[in-house]
């Protein structure tokens, strides 16, 4: 058995009016990946904070390399030898990647700044972890999958690190990325370096991982062995019940269906003559690599980026979207994939972001009826089973899959006709997709026409009534879910 790095247990953490861990544990070996999984809210984040200095636990013992520990700041933490790589990135896009690796603790010379030397030690650093990067190159040059692996050596390059935190890294990433990232994790966790994986992607389990910690409701529920456990097991585990999502085998769309949204030769720097059809009551997935063009495609018709040349049409007249404005008022609300940044304003109240795009009904004059904004957004909650203390609790403290209903709620009070979905279930644990899965499919049967990016066959292949295939910026294909499979949608989406 490997050395034991880390030991947790008995870890308490009390918030106001919330007992966010209870009796929570966790061991890590030297050279190991431990997932560490569970629904949003399950804890995981606050025991990972714990474990980084960020918060002080109530109760409980930390072992670290053997002996007892207490934790006293991130900084403290990064000197033991723990260091973690956060979902989203962290990264200065203006400065080089030598400058992001040793902000902070930049190479000196005297009085001046050593940029020959933070280079060199940067390339070396780079070289070492076999990542084809020079330390010169400006970070917004980078793809996702580079600027992730730039964290990384960041967290590696405190010489001393010998526990890595890795949140949800394969993101934002395409398989091909991914592949590369595992490759990595390897040659990492074979420098004795123990890893706590942190993911909602089942799949990425039994491929990387060597052991799994569960946690649900801020307790410690098991570990088991990755290799002796399937994934419907862990999942259970999770959630406390079983969950199934077949696959589509037939559209559930009848072929008199009216056309809802035509797009007709859309064009620009990034689309290249799209056209496709949208019914009422479908739910139309957008499949393809990364790059290919769907996310781009969808900003045209929501009005977010300038489209050069083509038509849209709404119920077959012809509708000009030259902003967001122009498309709500077309009934057309885009749910984008990065809910935090384009989504939502996380500093304002549930209430306030699900009213933010009807405002203009619920206004009498210059003045707002909160009282009505207040009576709306409970209904909705209750509708969407959001979990929230109130509606006046603010975005940023919700999970993100609770997170995921209110924009979702924004759009379902506008009353919009056409939905785009970009990556629904992006960072949702297992039973928060489940329940946005139910609800497409719920809205669908009430009449909403709905379009959804994932970059997850499975997602898919179980939502879809039609699959549009992208790459490169054009439609390559297109399949009826009953002819659909992962292996017909990878050959269209890499297709030139």
């Amino acid at each position: 058995m490997s050395e034991i790095l880390l030991n947790m247990h008995g870890i308490q953490k009390y918030f106001p009016g919330v007992h966010a861990l209870d009796n929570a544990q966790l061991e890590l070996r030297a050279g190991e990946v431990l997932a560490l999984i569970g629904e949003n809210g399950a804890g995981k984040s606050t025991l990972m904070k714990i474990l980084t200095g960020i918060y002080t636990k109530d109760d409980g013992v930390i072992e670290l390399y053997g002996k007892p520990t207490e934790i006293q700041s991130p900084s403290h933490a990064q000197q033991l030898g723990i260091s973690i790589v956060h979902q989203e990135l962290n990264l200065m896009q203006d400065l080089t990647v030598a400058e992001n690796i040793f902000v902070g603790r930049e190479s000196t010379k005297g009085l001046f700044l050593d940029k020959k030397e933070q280079n060199r030690k940067t390339d070396e650093l780079l070289q070492s972890l076999h990542l084809n990067i020079t330390a010169r190159t400006v970070v917004k040059r980078l793809t996702v999958a580079q600027q992730q692996m730039v964290e990384i050596a960041k967290a590696l390059s405190y010489n001393n690190t010998k526990i890595l935190i890795m949140d949800e890294p394969s993101a934002s990433l395409t398989t091909a990325e991914i592949e590369d990232l595992f490759t990595f994790i390897r040659r990492l966790k074979a420098t004795g370096v123990g890893i706590i994986y942190i993911s909602h992607r089942m799949d990425e389990l039994k491929e990387i991982t060597d052991r799994v910690t569960v946690m649900r409701d801020g307790q410690y529920v098991d570990t088991v062995n990755t290799a002796e456990t399937t994934v419907d097991q862990i999942v259970q585990m999770m959630v406390g019940r079983v969950i199934y999502e077949e696959p589509k085998s037939h559209s559930n769309v009848t072929p008199d269906a009216p056309v809802v949204l035509e797009a007709r030769n859309l064009c620009s720097d990034m689309v290249k003559d799209v056209s496709f059809q949208l019914h009422k009551g479908e739910i139309l997935g957008f499949a393809g690599l990364m790059g290919a063009g769907r996310t781009e495609t969808m900003r045209l018709l929501s009005g977010a980026d300038p489209k050069t040349s083509g038509q849209i049409l709404v119920n077959g007249k012809e509708v000009h979207i030259r902003r967001p404005k122009d498309a709500v008022k077309a009934g057309i609300g885009y749910l984008s994939e990065d809910r935090k940044r384009y989504g939502l304003c996380l500093g304002l109240s549930v209430a306030d972001n699900t009213a933010m795009a009807s405002l203009d009904s619920l206004t009498v004059g210059p003045f707002v009826q909160d009282g009505k904004v207040a009576q709306v957004t409970q209904e909705y909650i209750q509708k969407l089973r959001t979990k929230t203390p109130s509606g006046k609790t603010l975005a940023r403290s919700l999970s993100g899959g609770n997170q995921q209903k209110v924009v979702i709620a924004k759009w379902l009070l506008r009353d919009c006709d056409v939905l785009i979905f970009d990556e629904p279930t992006r960072g949702i644990d297992v039973g928060a997709k489940s329940e946005i899965y139910k609800l497409m499919n719920q809205l669908a049967a009430e009449g909403k026409s709905i379009i959804m990016i994932s970059s997850e066959l499975p997602e898919v292949l179980r939502m879809s009534d039609r699959v549009m295939i992208m790459c490169e910026g054009r439609l390559t294909g297109e399949l009826d879910i009953s002819e659909a499979t992962q292996e017909r949608i990878m050959t269209y989406a890499t297709m030139r």
